[in-house]
């Protein structure tokens, strides 16, 4: 639809590059998608994106000018060195990922995302270009394209749009995908004969991982890469989400210190301690065949999709504490109950039998309470001694 040239900016005195529109009788159809392409490239602003300078007309030709990327497409990159390298690979994915997440936050989707439109500057920066087909996903009258009509690359097209739909930016984050997985690997993940068989493989069938075709990748990336891939929109990650994985490194898939507690456990009585601070959240288990786990002492970050979530790994010895100690603390009330309740059992039980139980004692013994009267002086004189010595009657 258009031609690039390398102009100079002759007020600011900078090289640029100026992309003219073909023919002088261009239908209505690419006029409008190239000032579409000006007006949308206008609204972005990121360093992983292609600056636009300018915008007109000259002799009824519309004209952009650009930021000029001294450097080489990914495509021109498979060329000259066939795969990349999982450390290299990461890098461009996390700054192309960024870029993406910029237009997206703007409504923009790319939607012709392919090694050929991924630049790498003079120190290897990605720069995202040629926005000359993409759509503002929130006004459908901009999409210029007749129903059923598919814009694109079958190599990168997500399978949705394969099958006639609009354009998401769940599209643009399925053709990256695509991208890196030739990065790694050196071709797609789908190529057959014809264009219609390669979109029918886009919907149908599942890619393979990278390691199962010889790839030194680690696990968490291969993991990672498949949910690029996935053929549902909503089962991918946000561009957001992937520049942020890529970033931090979490693509390696190493063990990480466990969060700490925000503060000590208090002890509670008998030594159990109480759960004085809220359990820590714990970032989700490695991919099959990633590094083993240890329980109480690691963990990894991994794979965030934006669609699902992999389930939350079992919690360390710590937690496991904190959970007894709590069992601990709900068990204690009932056993009181208990056990006061036996104690007030029985003191009713002797009660009863002290006020109601008959008296089985001979007629003739006197009650030894003291209200029993007997008859006899209260206080008697001592017995009268037989015998005995003075000394013993004054003792007495």
């Amino acid at each position: 639809m258009g031609e690039v040239w390398r102009a100079e900016d002759e007020v600011l005195g900078r090289a640029v590059a100026v992309k003219l529109l073909l023919g002088d009788h261009a239908d209505e159809s690419a006029t409008a998608r190239f000032r579409l392409e000006a007006q949308t490239a206008a609204r972005l602003s990121h360093p992983h994106l292609v600056a636009v300078f300018d915008f007109g007309a000259w002799e009824g030709r519309f004209f952009l000018v650009m930021e000029l990327v001294e450097g080489i497409s990914l495509g021109g990159l498979l060329t000259a060195e066939e795969r990349l390298g999982a450390e290299r690979v990461a890098r461009i994915a996390g700054q192309a990922a960024a870029g993406l997440a910029a237009a997206h936050r703007q409504g923009i989707v790319h939607r012709d995302i392919k090694p050929g439109n991924l630049m790498l500057d003079a120190e290897g920066s990605v720069k995202i270009g040629d926005f000359g087909i993409a759509q503002f996903v929130d006004d459908p009258s901009a999409a210029l394209t007749t129903t059923g009509q598919i814009v694109g690359t079958s190599l990168y097209l997500a399978p949705e749009r394969a099958l006639g739909r609009t354009a998401e930016a769940a599209s643009d984050m399925y053709s990256l995908g695509c991208v890196i997985y030739q990065l790694l690997l050196g071709d797609p993940p789908f190529r057959s004969d014809t264009a219609t068989a390669t979109l029918y493989q886009h919907v149908d069938t599942a890619p393979v991982p990278l390691r199962q075709r010889g790839v030194d990748v680690p696990p968490a990336f291969d993991s990672y890469l498949l949910g690029l891939l996935a053929k549902q929109p909503e089962d991918r990650p946000t561009a957001q989400q992937v520049a942020d994985w890529f970033q931090s490194d979490a693509w390696r898939g190493r063990p990480e210190p466990m969060p700490l507690y925000g503060t000590p456990p208090t002890a509670a009585p008998g030594g159990v301690p109480y759960a004085s601070a809220p359990a820590p959240r714990f970032d989700p288990a490695p991919a099959t065949g990633g590094a083993p786990e240890v329980p109480g002492q690691t963990t990894y970050r991994l794979p965030q999709t934006g669609g699902h979530r992999r389930r939350q790994p079992a919690p360390p010895a710590p937690a496991l504490r904190l959970t007894t100690a709590r069992a601990a603390i709900r068990r204690r009330p009932r056993v009181a109950s208990a056990i006061a309740g036996t104690v007030a059992f029985i003191a009713a039980v002797y009660l009863g039998m002290s006020l109601f139980a008959p008296d089985s004692g001979p007629a003739d013994t006197p009650d030894s309470g003291p209200t029993a009267n007997t008859g006899a002086p209260e206080n008697p004189a001592p017995p009268a001694r037989d015998g005995g010595d003075d000394e013993g009657d004054e003792q007495d």
